[in-house]
């Protein structure tokens, strides 16, 4: 007969095999980055060669469309309805990874393709995110192969070929199809685990907001010797801007940008006891540094930070014996679900003038990625906790949000989904730079758990609520 433990067998079977890891490096050899130009046809390629025949041998019906933005990837969507009366999870990724950076590659690995060194699998999109929804789409698989080609409940999946360039055009093309991606929950996988040897499930992300902070003094520079000590130097007045944003430690200042006097007593108690860790080779966790009196996991899961992403002022790779004219910092804010964005600008304006630094403008400020959040005690949540530690027979640690950010916020505010983020990966994982790779257990892990959790959606016992959307 067939079974909830046969199938989660027959799925770490396949990667146990070697077939997981063969299907994986077709996937990572189809360079699709967003970031590029040039490789226009192999974001399609990814979705027209790689996606949509394989979710059509599992019973989706699939189509490709173009992104309403202009210069922005292909989207697909699938459907796979048994029951509407049945619960309906929607699935989501993307297969478009940042840049190749083949340049910088550590000796013996390349972007495109699989090296395996020290137990660890590198290549471009192992982790983000390629690896990630291809776990989820196997585990399936396996599922539907042990249940005879019956789920027992109904799967819907979007995937974008933009998401590397802030998800453009995602939301406009959910809208316009709200009714074909109606579901109950986003089921996903994306990100990094809490640390890599323990589960995580997400029930959202931080958002993203940027903006320069910019000295514009004159047309030109004018000479050190002559000028130095007499003329407002930009460089100068720009770091006591920065230093009014954050102290010597990183806590913010600004305080009307976090979300209230401390974190929230809900969030304190999801996050008591949860562990910060990338892993070896990752960045330190500097004690002392951000908000005083937080843990590690209540700083990036619960509360804002400040990061100055570049900054200069002259040529600092050929400087000369001069007052620069200018002097600008890229900055950015990673803020909670309960922040409020609309008044991050407004208050830097003011929290600025109030120290005197009227010179110092404020440009191009705006959300990159929003912020999403749905309550650590949703019960599509507390019911993927279940499944995911029967499954794995280890505890599984529950966050508000994720540290970095996700397009939570287009299918909360559309569809009406909560999200139920699954990370497969971790934060030492060098996403977005070179050497990117994953753990082959934890990716294994990640097949146990999906295979669960397909398991678990066809059987009664599921939370309630067709149709958000």
């Amino acid at each position: 007969m067939p079974g909830r433990d046969a199938a989660i067998a027959r799925a770490t079977a396949e990667f146990d095999s070697g077939a997981f890891r063969e299907r994986l490096e077709s996937f990572i050899a189809i360079p699709s980055t967003s970031q590029d130009p040039g490789h226009e046809a192999d974001l399609r390629r990814y979705l027209e060669e790689g996606i949509a025949p394989w979710v059509g041998r599992l019973g989706f019906t699939s189509s490709i469309h173009p992104n309403p933005e202009a210069g922005c990837g292909p989207i697909l969507i699938a459907s796979r309805v048994e029951d509407p009366s049945r619960p309906t999870v929607l699935l989501y990724g993307h297969g478009d990874t940042v840049r190749g950076l083949e340049d910088a590659w550590s000796d013996g690995l390349r972007p495109w393709g699989i090296t395996e060194r020290d137990g660890l699998w590198y290549g471009r999109g192992t982790a983000d995110n390629k690896g990630q929804h291809i776990i989820n789409l196997a585990a399936l698989e396996a599922v539907l192969a042990e249940r005879g080609g019956r789920l027992g409940a109904n799967v819907k999946l979007v995937l974008e070929m933009s998401e590397e360039l802030g998800s453009r055009g995602l939301r406009a093309f959910v809208e316009g199809q709200r009714e074909a991606l109606a579901a109950d929950a986003l089921i996903a996988s994306d990100g990094p685990r809490v640390e890599p040897g323990l589960p995580t499930i997400a029930a959202g992300s931080r958002g993203s907001y940027m903006f320069d902070l910019v000295v514009k003094l004159r047309q030109g520079g004018v000479h050190s010797g002559h000028w130095g000590g007499l003329t407002t130097d930009p460089a100068i007045l720009l770091s006591h801007a920065i230093a009014t944003v954050a102290d010597r430690n990183g806590k913010v200042l600004v305080r009307d940008w976090l979300p209230g006097a401390t974190v929230p007593e809900s969030v304190r108690a999801a996050l008591e006891g949860c562990p910060v860790g990338g892993g070896e080779g990752a960045a330190t966790i500097d004690e002392g540094w951000g908000e005083p009196g937080l843990t590690p996991a209540e700083k990036i899961y619960g509360w804002a930070s400040f990061i100055v992403l570049a900054m200069i002022s002259g040529r600092p790779e050929a400087p000369v014996n001069a007052v620069a004219p200018d002097a600008r910092a890229v900055c950015q804010i990673r803020y909670t679900g309960d922040s409020d964005p609309a008044r991050f600008e407004p208050a830097l304006r003011a929290h600025l003038d109030a120290h005197g630094l009227q010179r110092v403008a404020i440009e191009r400020a705006g959300i990159r990625m929003p912020a999403s959040a749905t309550p650590p005690d949703d019960p599509w949540v507390t019911w993927a906790k279940a499944s995911m530690e029967r499954s794995l027979g280890t505890r599984v640690q529950v966050t508000p949000s994720m540290s970095g950010g996700l397009p939570g916020d287009v299918f909360v505010d559309l569809l009406g989904t909560p999200l139920v983020w699954i990370p497969h990966s971790y934060n030492g994982c060098k996403q977005h730079g070179p050497d990117e790779h994953v753990i082959p257990a934890m990716m294994r892990e990640g097949l146990t758990a999906f295979a669960g959790l397909w398991w678990d959606l066809g059987e009664p016992g599921t939370p309630k609520g067709q149709g958000r959307g």
